[in-house]
């Protein structure tokens, strides 16, 4: 009896050890990945130059067009102010249409990814505005000039982008509305585009290599960059990394999810993936498509496309899928 009751002692101990070890190495990777002010956060480490954040390396076919995006971001770009249902300010760039005969009442909102700038949405915001949309860059929260100290993966960002959309249509009523997102961008755009108060000046929207629920991707990372073993170790670590970030960012992983907002979808919807992402599972491309409500939809897989890479990687097929999207979405 007392051998029994020492093992038991001791496998309870055992436990409460590994529990107690879980949720700390939870704590430190939200603290890490979330929490922007955290010391040696992902964002401080980012923006020190002293850690990349996803891979983008890969062929840039389409140099010429960032550097020439980058020149006209740069000397076109515009302040904006507007805040946040929490009462951060939240900015952002506005950006002119650049051709010669305008669309009235059209923009494009370009949403970047985690730990990058509105500068990132360059290209894609120039194509747009080459197109006679009036385009909005924001920033974030927690991002460049965003207030804010906890990222929201997309899923706090998601009330953020309703707060743009606000905005416009305040000013402009009969604005008719484009949303484009790139990686946690395109995660925003597709919570976005399901919740139930999204004005009717919203017509369409377009996500790139987005991922499916901010849970999916944690454990996808958490797999493949960690290599944590996913039955012992991914698993639970992401859990507690849920439930530190429910406590102290106030939401949980599971419930930031693309696929539930998608099956509440109504616009045309275009999902873009590249083929060879390492950094966001290409798989997740067919689940938000499948997912998507939209009776308009569709998607494109580029080949040999890394995360965040498919218009570098194949421009060419890239923007005739875009273009077209768009062109059919608001009759231009």
């Amino acid at each position: 009896m007392k051998l029994v009751t020492r093992n038991v002692l001791i496998g309870t101990g055992v436990a409460a050890a590994t529990a107690s070890l879980l949720c700390g190495a939870g704590e430190i990777m939200f603290r890490f990945t979330i929490d922007t002010q955290f010391p040696w956060s992902m964002m401080k480490l980012v923006r020190a130059g002293k850690v990349k954040g996803a891979d983008l390396e890969g062929p840039h076919r389409d140099a010429g067009e960032e550097a020439e995006a980058a020149r006209w971001f740069d000397e076109s770009k515009q302040p904006v102010v507007t805040f946040s249902e929490d009462e951060l300010r939240l900015h952002g760039w506005l950006l002119d249409p650049d051709c010669v005969s305008p669309q009235p009442h059209l923009y494009a909102i370009c949403m970047h990814g985690y730990t990058g700038t509105p500068a990132e949405m360059a290209k894609y915001a120039h194509r747009f505005a080459r197109l006679g949309f009036t385009v909005l860059a924001p920033a974030m929260r927690g991002h460049e000039l965003s207030e804010g100290r906890y990222t929201g993966m997309g899923w706090l960002e998601r009330r953020d982008l309703m707060a743009w959309i606000r905005l416009i249509v305040d000013s402009d009523p009969d604005a008719r509305i484009l949303l484009d997102g790139l990686s946690m961008g395109a995660a925003c755009v597709m919570m976005t585009v399901g919740e139930p108060d999204l004005p009717r000046n919203v017509v369409a929207a377009i996500e790139d290599c987005g991922y499916t629920s901010v849970w999916d991707q944690f454990l996808f990372n958490a797999k493949g960059l960690y290599r944590l073993p996913n039955k012992w170790l991914a698993m639970p670590v992401v859990k507690a990394m849920s439930a530190a970030c429910r406590r102290t960012a106030g939401y949980g992983f599971e419930e930031a999810s693309s696929v539930a907002s998608l099956r509440h979808a109504t616009i045309p919807m275009l999902f873009i993936h590249g083929a060879a992402d390492a950094f966001v599972d290409p798989s997740f491309l067919d689940r938000n498509y499948q997912a998507c409500a939209s009776l308009h939809r569709d998607r494109l897989l580029i080949a040999g496309a890394g995360h965040a890479m498919s218009a570098s990687t194949a421009p060419d097929v890239y923007w005739r899928k875009v273009t077209g999207f768009v062109r059919g979405a608001f009759g231009l």
